[in-house]
C-alpha cells in the first residue's frame, strides 16, 4: 500500500552514526517526525542519552566507535535484534582535520580514513545482508564541498569525502538491482558549533564564505535533515548513485 505522504518513513529503522549532535541529530530529528525509529550511534554516553532524551521514544543510542571494525556487525545484529533490522543506514560519523599536505604524516592521513572510509564500509556490509533479504533498503553517505572542489589545508579530510562519491555510486551498482538505493549529501557550510568555532573572531572569513554562497547565508542542520528524508523515502524511489549538494549554491557559483 502505497504511504499517505511519499516522504514518509514509518516502519523504517535507521542507524546513524555520530548521531548525538550536530547534523546526524538533525538527521535523526527529521527521521522521527517522518515516522522512523532511529538508532543514534557516538562514543559519548552522555552526549547520546540527552539526544534520545530529546528525540523522544522513537529513538534509542548505542555506544559504540565505528572504528572498532570487528564490533561493528555485532551492532547490527544487536539492533536488530532489539529495535529491527536497520532498513536505513546514515554514515555521517567523522573528524575533521586541517593541516597541510607536507605537514600531514601518513598516520593522522589513515586515522581520517579509517574513521570515514573504512568505518563507513564496514557498516555497510554489516547491515546489507539484511537489507537485501529484505528486498530493500537506504544507505545515505554524508560526504561534503570537498567532495567536488578544493580547499586548502585539508589534504585527508578531502582525500576521504572524495572517496564517498566513488563508494555511493560503486554500491549502488552493486545493489540497487536488488532493491537497496546508496546515495549522499554534500553539505556545504552549516551552522553547527564547529562552524561557529572555526569562524569565531574571523569575521574577514565568514564574509568571504558568505561571498561566494549565492544565498547568502550558513544553512541550518535541519536542511540537511529534511534532504536525508527526501533520499530515504520513497519519493526517491528512483534515485541512487546520486550526491546531492545541500550547501546553498556554493560548489556551483561566486
Amino acid at each position: 500500500m502505497e504511504p499517505q505522504s511519499p516522504f514518509r518513513l514509518d516502519q523504517e529503522v535507521a542507524l546513524i552514526t555520530g548521531g548525538g549532535t550536530g547534523i546526524g541529530l538533525a538527521i535523526a530529528r527529521c527521521f522521527v517526525a517522518s515516522g522512523a525509529r532511529v538508532v543514534i550511534v557516538g562514543r559519548r554516553e552522555n552526549v547520546l542519552a540527552e539526544a534520545c532524551r530529546s528525540l523522544g521514544p522513537a529513538a534509542a543510542y548505542r555506544v559504540h566507535d565505528v572504528c572498532r571494525f570487528d564490533q561493528n556487525d555485532t551492532l547490527a545484529r544487536s539492533i536488530s535484534e532489539q529495535v529491527g533490522p536497520p532498513s536505513i543506514l546514515v554514515n555521517n560519523a567523522g573528524t575533521h582535520f586541517k593541516k597541510p599536505a607536507v605537514a600531514t604524516s601518513v598516520e593522522e592521513f589513515k586515522a581520517l580514513m579509517d574513521t570515514h572510509v573504512f568505518a563507513a564500509h564496514s557498516l555497510c556490509r554489516a547491515v546489507l545482508p539484511g537489507m537485501l533479504s529484505a528486498g530493500k533498503g537506504s544507505i545515505l553517505f554524508i560526504a561534503s564541498m570537498v567532495s567536488y572542489i578544493g580547499m586548502p589545508q585539508v589534504i585527508a579530510y578531502t582525500a576521504a569525502k572524495s572517496a564517498y562519491v566513488g563508494m555511493v555510486r560503486a554500491l549502488a551498482a552493486d545493489y540497487s538491482p536488488q532493491g537497496v538505493r546508496v546515495n549522499a549529501i554534500a553539505p556545504g557550510w552549516i551552522q553547527t558549533p564547529l562552524l561557529e568555532r572555526a569562524l569565531a573572531g574571523d569575521e574577514p572569513r565568514k564574509a568571504r564564505i558568505l561571498s561566494r554562497t549565492p544565498m547568502n547565508r550558513f544553512g541550518e542542520p535541519i536542511d540537511v535533515g529534511w534532504a536525508a528524508v527526501y533520499l530515504c523515502s520513497p519519493a526517491a524511489r528512483f534515485v541512487t548513485g546520486s550526491i546531492l549538494p545541500v550547501d546553498g549554491g556554493a560548489s556551483t557559483g561566486f
